[in-house]
């Protein structure tokens, strides 16, 4: 079975029909014409339409992020502080030095408290010294002196607890006094060892480094998991809401910061 080419020319060819129908094609043919006809009313509509969709999708600047902390907040937490047991005994140059004495034994003693709280979380000094206007009264020198003290968990300890921050800060506000009876020389010692760059250590390694090793327990050359992994054991083992010291929380914390930077 199959085509025999000597078969072909022997085969008669069955003819083919081409009908022609008019009147079909001539209704097709309108058809169309009135479809386009109505394409082009719609188009024409669509032209002479106003355009107010078009205004919604113009580029608009992006809105500015909400500050993450605001004047309001500032003098709340000012007035909570202020009802407490203990705040009268709080001064405001007690409450600068405080301050100032905090930033100085942080790992980051080149910095001032804006910057540092911005290294820990971009914004949050910028935002806290926009929202504290001047001049600084006690009030307001008393959530500064908490951040400097608490550093991030400054707002939850002023939400939350405001009677363990007065406490707090007089506690450190009276080792302030007397804690710091340093001469005019071993001051001058003391900040020229704790310079950015300089290395009390003999095998030439950085002596804040260092030091912010051990508070986390590592050694030198710890890689950063296990900077992490130690950060994470020590937070849980001192946070303040399991019963442990406010100021052995911040050092953690100020270690880890140092140390990831």
């Amino acid at each position: 079975m199959g085509f025999d080419p000597r078969r072909w020319s022997a085969e008669p060819r069955p003819q083919q029909r081409v009908t022609s129908n008019v009147d079909a094609l001539l209704q097709e043919n309108e058809a169309l014409r009135r479809e386009v006809r109505q394409l082009r009313r719609q188009l024409e509509s669509l032209r002479q339409r106003p355009e107010p969709s078009r205004q919604r999708w113009r580029w608009q600047e992006p809105a500015e992020p909400d500050p993450l902390v605001c004047a309001a907040q500032v003098e709340r937490w000012g007035v909570a502080l202020a009802e407490q047991k203990g705040w009268s005994v709080l001064r405001l140059a007690g409450l600068e030095q405080l301050i100032e004495q905090l930033n100085r034994s942080s790992f980051l003693p080149q910095l001032t408290l804006q910057q540092r709280l911005d290294h820990l979380v971009p914004g949050l000094g910028r935002d806290l010294f926009a929202a504290i206007p001047s001049p600084v009264n006690k009030r307001r020198c008393a959530v500064l002196a908490a951040f400097a003290l608490y550093g991030v968990s400054a707002i939850e300890w002023l939400d939350d607890d405001p009677q363990r921050v007065v406490l707090e800060l007089r506690q450190r506000q009276g080792q302030s006094r007397g804690g710091d009876r340093r001469t005019r020389s071993d001051q001058r010692h003391t900040d020229r060892q704790s310079k950015p760059g300089s290395s009390a250590d003999p095998r030439g390694r950085d002596a804040r480094t260092v030091a912010a090793l051990q508070v986390l327990g590592l050694e030198w050359g710890a890689s950063r998991q296990a900077i992490k992994q130690a950060h994470r054991r020590l937070v849980k083992q001192h946070h303040p809401d399991v019963g442990g010291a406010a100021e052995a929380f911040r050092r953690v914390n100020d270690a880890y910061q140092f140390l990831v930077a």
